[in-house]
């Protein structure tokens, strides 16, 4: 993991927790959304852990990052970070999307 990426987790698991549930998303549709959209840069495959981006973490490594939650996924995705293309990820596929990552959780398995 890298430093960004541990500075990243680090701070969203210190910020109060103001929403207390994140609605839940079709996994099957975030799949098919990560499938198609961000596959290009990322592994996206249950795990899968190198990207073809070899410096971008697979959606495994996210979903085993010590501390994830929905909410810090979905903190993460809304802000702008190094390395990502500066588009908006609609809510409705945010939200799939996020409960792919999830369903991705070792513990999950």
């Amino acid at each position: 993991m890298g430093t960004l990426h541990r500075i990243a987790v680090a701070t969203l698991l210190a910020m109060p927790a103001a929403v207390q549930a994140e609605e839940v998303g079709d996994v099957q549709a975030g799949h098919a959304y990560a499938t198609k959209v961000c596959a290009e840069c990322h592994a996206v495959e249950r795990g899968e852990q190198l990207s073809p981006y070899l410096d971008l973490p697979s959606f495994q490594a996210v979903a085993d990052s010590p501390g994830i939650t929905e909410r810090a996924l979905a903190v993460w995705l809304t802000n702008p970070h190094p390395n990502m293309p500066n588009f908006i990820l609609p809510q409705a596929d945010m939200s799939n999307v996020i409960a792919y990552i999830m369903s991705l959780h070792s513990a999950s398995r």
